[in-house]
């Protein structure tokens, strides 16, 4: 099918900036992972077979929420379903799916990553790893949409990680924090048994980061500097 339309345009474009960003962070290699972004009733959505880190918009694929290509001339990626899945059942904005290496490499020894550190909390907490299954998989869709409620962020048994997010700067930001916070729980735990933050001690950050509006830039008080 050929791009006859200006659909999405700008959606196709951030979609190829989002994967060089990732690609220049280290979170992708080759064509492993996958990206996109909702408008609508339309997903920008990478192409099988693409390198990431050198996407271009002519890489990106439009398709409908039943999947069917409406836009691009290439094959979308062979995790459509999981992308689609989540858009249907949870309404996000934006899915990143990448074989980052600390991801991958907790992924393939954790039942699930702890809530060691505060940030993780802008994840929805402890972060499930949900059960390997082939890729592509109509099962692997299902065990990480399971995995990813109430949360930004699963790990993928032995094979990476997904986030999503209400725009696709989030899911973004998002991937790079999971990857952060794996990374310290690989450190951590080469040093000794990592602590874990108890729920007490989560409800706390939680009650600070609203009261602070923790996160955003904010004036100075008049009279004070």
């Amino acid at each position: 099918m050929t791009d006859s339309s200006s659909a999405l345009v700008q959606e196709r474009a951030a979609v190829a900036d989002a994967c060089r960003r990732l690609g220049a962070a280290g979170l992708l290699i080759g064509t492993a992972g996958n990206v996109s972004v909702r408008v609508g009733d339309r997903v920008a959505v990478t192409a099988t077979g693409a390198v990431l880190a050198q996407l271009t918009a002519g890489q990106v694929t439009v398709v409908d929420l039943d999947g069917v290509t409406v836009a691009g001339t290439l094959q979308p990626t062979s995790e459509l379903d999981l992308h689609l899945g989540v858009y249907r059942r949870y309404g996000a904005g934006a899915v990143v799916h990448t074989h980052a290496p600390m991801a991958t490499a907790l992924s393939c020894v954790l039942d699930e990553l702890p809530c060691i550190h505060y940030q993780l909390l802008a994840l929805g907490g402890t972060v499930r790893v949900a059960p390997y299954a082939t890729f592509g998989t109509p099962d692997l869709a299902e065990s990480v949409l399971a995995a990813l409620d109430g949360r930004s962020a699963a790990l993928m048994a032995n094979h990476g990680s997904v986030t999503v997010g209400p725009t696709l700067d989030k899911a973004v930001e998002n991937a790079l924090l999971l990857e952060w916070a794996c990374g310290v729980y690989q450190h951590a735990a080469a040093l000794g048994k990592p602590r874990v933050l108890d729920e007490r001690q989560q409800l706390a950050v939680i009650e600070a980061a609203i009261a602070r509006n923790y996160g955003t830039t904010q004036p100075l008080q008049e009279g004070k500097a």
